[in-house]
């Protein structure tokens, strides 16, 4: 009986050694499941991402039951709730400061699109100060909706491929937001 190690070629197969995936695959699949979520709760949809958190639906389950509340060691942005215009800086600023590669998840209504708020104070929708990965509808979205949320997130990040950040198009899009990649503080 002959001992198969690791990365040499099955028995009967002639060649040095072999890889089953591409190395982005690999670390797609690392990535997407050990997200980093950064909670950024202004109203009621982040009691709803309490209840994501919690024993019910329990969101460790996908890799991310390590809540961080420092941008510096967050991939993962959930902005959750009304924000007003007065408050868009700081999350720019919050999402400036954010490990790269980093993704953003609009949860509810007001994040979105401003909700119900149509007013002069709030903004509609954080898509127009930082680039948005994945929508969650709602208002509030139930903690299912929010996981599906993280579930479809989970599956961008499996299949991007680890050039995208340094693609023109990616930068591109940061410098259409009027983030520039050599200003994180």
């Amino acid at each position: 009986m002959t001992d198969i190690k690791l990365g040499a070629a099955p028995p009967g197969v002639e060649g040095a050694g072999f890889f089953a995936t591409s190395l982005d695959k690999v670390i797609g699949l690392a990535r997407a499941n050990s997200l980093w979520p950064l909670p950024f709760a202004t109203s009621c949809c982040g009691i709803e991402f309490m209840a994501t958190m919690g024993a019910d639906y329990d969101l460790a389950r996908f890799g991310a039951e390590r809540p961080s509340f420092s941008p510096r060691q967050s991939d993962m942005l959930l902005v959750m709730g009304t924000i007003a215009k007065k408050m868009a800086p700081v999350l720019k600023q919050v999402y400036i400061q954010m490990a790269e590669p980093r993704w953003v998840i609009a949860v509810g209504a007001c994040a979105s699109s401003g909700g119900i708020f149509d007013t002069y104070s709030v903004l509609q929708g954080i898509d127009e100060i930082i680039p948005v990965d994945v929508y969650v509808p709602g208002c509030p979205p139930r903690p299912e909706a929010i996981l599906d949320g993280v579930m479809r997130l989970q599956e961008i990040v499996k299949n991007e491929s680890l050039n995208r950040r340094n693609t023109p198009e990616y930068k591109a899009l940061l410098e259409k937001y009027g983030i520039h990649t050599n200003n994180v503080r």
